[in-house]
């Protein structure tokens, strides 16, 4: 006997599938959508791609300390060593490690609160040390950072707490150098008035 079934779908079975195939179409689609929408609202620090350069800055005009400060973290951010460089290889969210290891570098060493020593690995614990020392500026207070200042971030609905330092100020744009950002040392522009995940600064010593 002949076998007369066909392979073709019936009529039924391509309206089936081509429903599904709408169906994700239409995912896919949101998806997209939700993806674009998160990056453009996200600062530029959570983003995974370097956006700027390192920036051509006259130190003439700087202090000794801040030009110690800005030509440290341009050699670093050149270099691109592992996270466990700063941390002592300890293996962690190293933002707050590489603020520390700058500012002894520069012969401004941090102390810890809790132990005394120059590494501080947590944002919160860098705050507390700024606020102890006198030299932490809130967020709103109307004085803005200066070069070799440290921004502080405390903002849950991106990647929580974060930290870098100010390499450059024009008016209420700071360009800053981070540690832990995408894994790498990267530059970004932070509009520090208006930026609310900005928690406040810790003031370059002397």
């Amino acid at each position: 006997m002949t076998d007369t079934r066909s392979d073709t779908p019936t009529g039924s079975g391509r309206s089936r599938n081509r429903r599904l195939a709408a169906v994700f179409v239409a995912v896919v689609a949101v998806l997209a959508a939700a993806a674009g929408f998160v990056l453009w609202l996200a600062p530029s620090r959570y983003l995974p791609w370097d956006t700027e350069p390192f920036p051509k800055i006259d130190t003439t005009a700087l202090s000794p300390q801040q030009a110690r400060v800005v030509e440290l973290l341009e050699q670093e951010h050149d270099a691109q060593r592992p996270g466990t460089f700063y941390s002592e290889g300890v293996k962690e969210p190293w933002c707050a490690d590489f603020v520390s290891w700058i500012m002894r570098e520069a012969g401004m060493p941090l102390s810890n609160p809790n132990s005394g020593h120059w590494r501080i690995p947590g944002v919160y614990t860098l705050q507390e040390y700024y606020e102890q020392e006198g030299r932490f500026v809130p967020a709103g207070s109307g004085r803005g950072p200066e070069v070799g200042d440290v921004v502080l971030y405390d903002n849950t609905s991106w990647v929580g707490q974060h930290t870098n330092i100010v390499v450059a100020v024009d008016g209420t744009t700071a360009i800053t150098v981070g540690g832990n950002e995408m894994g790498r040392i990267r530059v970004h522009s932070l509009d520090w008035a208006s930026d609310p995940a900005v928690v406040g600064f810790g003031l370059l010593a002397g």
